[in-house]
This record gives C-alpha cells, sequence and structure tokens, in this order.
C-alpha cells in the first residue's frame, strides 16, 4: 500500500475507530491527567499552592510573575523544611478520595472497563488504583526501576510518571525534580520511549498548554524524527474539552490529532461521552 492509500485508509476511521483498534491488539496507552481527579473532588493545583504559602508564611503575592508557581514553591519548601516528607504526608491525606465516589465514577469505571494494557498518570493520587480495586480488576503499580522489573504481565500497568506518595524519593514535585526530567532518561523514561515507539498514545484530563505535557509530547516527536520512520508512528490522540485552531495545528506538527467532545455530548460529560464512543466501537456487532 503506497503513501496516499494509507492515509486514506487513515481518513476513513474515526478516532474512536483508530482507538478501539489499538486497544484490541494491546497496542494502546492511555495517559491520564489532573483532570481526571478532579472529577472525582480532588483538589486543584491552587489548593496546593495556598498550602504552600500559608505553611511558608508567605503572602499571596510571592508568586507574581513566578514561571514554575507550585513547582519553584515546592522548591523553596524542601530548602526551608529540609526535605518533602511533611508535604508529602499532607498531600497525601488531603488528596484522598472515597472509595464509593470513585467507585460510582463514570469516568473511572470506563477507564478501568477500557482495558488498556499501560496507563501512564502524572498524578501523585491513588484514585486510578482505588478504581481498579473497587471494580476488582488486577493492575501492577509502577512508580520505579524496582517495579517496572517486578511488573507481572498480562495485568494492566499502572505507571505512575511523576511518582507516588509511597515513595518519596520518586516524587517529581519540585523545580529541580523537573529540570533533572528534562534529561528524559530516567528508568520511567526509558519505559515510556519504548512503550510510545508501538503504540497509539491517548491524553486525557490534561491542559493541551501545559508546559510539562507539551514537553513530552515534543519528546515523543523527536524520538520519531531521529528514528528516519517518522511516517510510520502510530496515530495518537489527545482530548480537549475545547478545540482550538492554533493548538490543534501545533500538536498535529508533533503527530498528536486533537479530538473533542462528541457533538452530543453535554458541556459537563464530554470525555465520559468519548470513551463511551470507543467502548461502543470495542464491542462485537450485533
Amino acid at each position: 500500500m503506497d503513501d496516499q492509500s494509507i492515509e486514506l485508509a487513515h481518513e476513513e476511521r474515526s478516532p474512536y475507530d483508530v482507538l478501539a483498534a489499538a486497544i484490541r491488539r494491546r497496542r494502546a496507552i492511555l495517559f491520564v491527567g489532573a483532570g481526571v481527579s478532579m472529577a472525582v473532588g480532588l483538589p486543584s493545583w491552587q489548593c496546593l499552592i495556598d498550602h504552600l504559602l500559608d505553611d511558608l508564611g508567605l503572602e499571596r503575592g510571592a508568586i507574581e510573575g513566578m514561571h514554575g508557581g507550585y513547582q519553584m514553591l515546592a522548591e523553596y519548601y524542601r530548602l526551608k523544611r529540609g526535605g518533602i516528607g511533611p508535604l508529602r504526608s499532607w498531600m497525601d491525606r488531603n488528596w484522598r478520595v472515597d472509595p464509593e465516589k470513585i467507585g460510582a465514577s463514570k469516568l473511572h469505571k470506563l477507564i478501568v472497563e477500557l482495558d488498556f494494557p499501560s496507563i501512564y498518570t502524572t498524578n501523585y493520587d491513588r484514585n486510578l488504583e482505588t478504581a481498579f480495586d473497587v471494580l476488582d480488576k488486577r493492575y501492577a503499580k509502577i512508580s520505579n526501576a524496582k517495579e517496572i522489573a517486578s511488573a507481572p504481565a498480562g495485568v494492566t500497568h499502572i505507571i505512575k510518571f511523576h511518582g507516588d506518595f509511597d515513595d518519596d524519593a520518586s516524587l517529581v514535585l519540585t523545580e529541580t525534580d523537573f529540570l533533572n526530567r528534562l534529561a528524559f532518561n530516567s528508568p520511567l523514561d526509558v519505559r515510556f520511549r519504548a512503550d510510545a515507539l508501538g503504540s497509539t498514545l491517548l491524553f486525557i484530563g490534561y491542559s493541551m498548554s501545559d508546559p510539562n505535557i507539551r514537553l513530552l509530547l515534543h519528546r515523543i516527536w523527536q524520538t520519531w524524527e531521529d528514528s528516519g520512520h517518522r511516517h510510520d508512528r502510530p496515530e495518537s490522540f489527545a482530548f480537549v474539552a475545547q478545540r482550538n485552531p492554533v493548538q490543534e495545528a501545533v500538536l498535529a506538527n508533533w503527530g498528536i490529532t486533537t479530538v473533542g467532545p462528541p457533538d452530543d455530548a453535554r458541556a459537563d460529560d464530554g470525555l465520559i461521552q468519548f470513551l463511551l464512543n470507543i467502548r461502543q466501537c470495542l464491542e462485537p456487532p450485533t
């Protein structure tokens, strides 16, 4: 099949068809951002910033014009307190969601039911793990090299890309943590690069203006560009609540197709309807 035929074949398939086919072949990766946790009541990043300011005795104007927001504040916290242990403990206590609430979440239920072989998340909370527990679905949590090596095959791997509350050393929270990850060569980065090369990616719960996620998308694109086989890259998608032509053009250049809520979706359940459409494509025809 020539390049033009391949392009036409792709045009005939909706994002739902492409994602469903990748899930069937166990060649799909879900990437979950903070928006998914906020859907079940997790505090916003502003709540973390307010806590840091109060704990450090700083005025609200202390971070005006500061690039990096909570990351630089967390860096200052580590310098002043000698570590992030107390901050991690506060986050762990305040970012817990009642398991019953997660069990009742249509969004989390769909994530579990879609049965992605790997789910990457930059969220520190345990909401994904709780969803799998409540729905009695096996999984392996991965936040460091040891867990990469010991994770069993045949179950969903939940990869805590920015760390986990059970392991302070794994947390990517302060500005230094983020800058250290720019090299994109940690064990989790190596795992992700290998996974991304052979899989269709779906990003949900992210603001595509987030510089951290944009850096990640650019790194994936650069890996394919350097490989000399960019035309063979699997299709990848990012769900966005609102369409933006500038953003769409930039992400498309990086090989990411943005997908908005289905036309028949209500404003508050666009992502749920989007995932329902994927599940419908996975169901055998009647």
